[in-house]
């Protein structure tokens, strides 16, 4: 694109058919607000600035949005926010971005509530603006357009557009029209901000319609262009929690078929759900209603279980988590290394490293803890803060008591250890290399390497004592 690009968000609505104090743009669609869909897309665009236009909710909706991350080459766009206060109609709302834009650019104007317009439907709307023109995104699919401007066209061959007429202000014969006028406009800043200017409220609503640029540039010998498409999906905009629900399940199946075109197995594309960011490579398997949160990334060969909830986590090549697992990354994030099998019904708390080959299994729990290779917790046990050491086999029962009351202290579990069933390991404590603590054991103070150690109450007793020997 040879000229600039300038973004312009619409979100200043306040949605009273969502039936929520929060506003409508900040509901969320595969994890990110619905305009923070609208901000990213702006970046692909390789857009220059950003401008969001907020009246509802206004604070809420400027600390609820994020300046999009470059992707590429690109730099990322510059975003800022304008009020619109009163809320006197669409064309009032850009008539609030005026004086940010710069007079070399194109204005590329959005909706907030439109997550899934298509890049390359945007990049053919700038196209047809050509840095000249008065460019629209309409929507023909023959069907009812109820609520919805109609684009009025000429009678001739060209079927140029004349104007865009709002539903209440529309006569019969416009209510037949089938297209209708999606809300993304493209106009040269130099073209747009006189347009404007000269709009009047002179309408059933006393409104300030954006749509009457349309009609004064005809007016004044403007070119005015449409492009149309015929996917109401990626037009569709979220006025009620049904509205929501539609678009987020249209949402998660185009990724979902993203996915299976990529490689990945899913058992059934529809029990799927990607709230934020899933990357996975080749061989991987995802069986029915599984939730991934933030970015979680998937090796080769990985396989997941039924009914597993994934957040902020990576999962090393061949893992296998089996189901009903929740891993909850969060900033600390989760790792799962080569080879590992987790589950069913483990949770892994936000800084659980699992090494490669370690087993972590049915009701057991695992917080900011780091797990050496080969390492096993197989049944109902806890570890919290703890270090544990490669071949580690940690028994069922068994918990490390982290807490005091007031501050969190590490455990140490060396290479090679054995801990008994129903064992308290009261930190900060460190078991040597190659003990064993005896089930039921409480231990409280610092074992060498190599002994059994076995505590009740307040005594501990280290024996020398040697290991059996695994039968063949």
């Amino acid at each position: 694109m040879s000229f600039p690009v300038d973004v312009v968000v619409m979100a200043a609505g306040k949605g009273t058919r969502m039936k929520s104090q929060r506003p409508k743009v900040l509901h969320r669609l595969g994890g990110r607000a619905l305009a923070q869909h609208v901000i990213d897309r702006a970046a692909r665009l390789s857009a220059r600035s950003v401008v969001v236009i907020t009246g509802h909710g206004a604070e809420q909706v400027e600390a609820g949005l994020r300046a999009p991350i470059a992707e590429g080459d690109h730099v990322a766009p510059r975003l800022r926010f304008v009020r619109q206060e009163p809320q006197l109609g669409t064309g009032h709302a850009v008539q609030q971005a005026v004086p940010v834009l710069a007079d070399d650019g194109i204005v590329l104007i959005l909706n907030g509530d439109v997550p899934l317009i298509g890049q390359a439907t945007l990049e053919s709307l700038l196209q047809a603006c050509d840095g000249r023109h008065l460019a629209l995104l309409s929507v023909d699919t023959g069907g009812d357009a109820t609520g919805y401007g109609r684009i009025v066209r000429s009678a001739d061959a060209d079927r140029s557009v004349l104007a865009i007429v709002e539903h209440k202000d529309a006569s019969e014969d416009q209510r037949r029209i089938t297209e209708w006028y999606s809300g993304v406009m493209a106009a040269p800043a130099s073209v747009l901000k006189p347009l404007l200017a000269g709009l009047t409220n002179d309408n059933s609503q006393r409104e300030y319609y954006l749509t009457d640029v349309v009609r004064h540039a005809v007016a004044q010998g403007l070119g005015v262009r449409a492009i149309t498409t015929h996917d109401p999906v990626e037009v569709a905009g979220v006025n009620s929690p049904v509205q929501l629900a539609e678009l987020e399940r249209a949402y998660q199946q185009r990724l979902a078929h993203a996915l299976m075109e990529q490689g990945v197995r899913l058992a059934d594309p529809a029990r799927l759900d990607v709230r934020g960011e899933l990357l996975c490579g080749q061989d991987v398997e995802i069986d029915v209603n599984c939730v991934f949160e933030g970015r979680v990334k998937l090796g080769e060969g990985v396989r997941i279980g039924a009914n597993c909830v994934i957040a902020n986590a990576a999962i090393d090549d061949g893992a296998v988590i089996l189901p009903f697992t929740h891993m909850e990354g969060e900033k600390l994030g989760v790792s799962v290394g080569r080879g590992a099998l987790v589950g069913p019904f483990s949770r892994l708390r936000p800084g659980a490293q699992l090494g490669a080959d370690v087993h972590i299994g049915n009701f057991v729990e695992v917080k900011n803890s780091t797990l050496a290779a080969g390492a096993k917790a197989n049944h109902l046990a806890y570890l919290g803060d703890a270090t544990v050491g490669e071949r580690v086999n940690y028994g069922a029962g068994s918990i490390t008591a982290n807490y005091d009351g007031a501050n969190k202290h590490r455990t140490v579990i060396e290479a090679d250890v054995h801990v008994g069933s129903n064992c308290v390991l009261v930190a900060p404590v460190t078991i040597g290399a190659g003990g064993t603590v005896g089930a039921g054991s409480t231990i409280s103070k610092n074992t060498a390497p190599g002994v059994l150690s076995v505590a009740r109450g307040k005594q501990v007793a280290l024996e020398s004592w040697k290991r059996p020997e695994k039968k063949k």
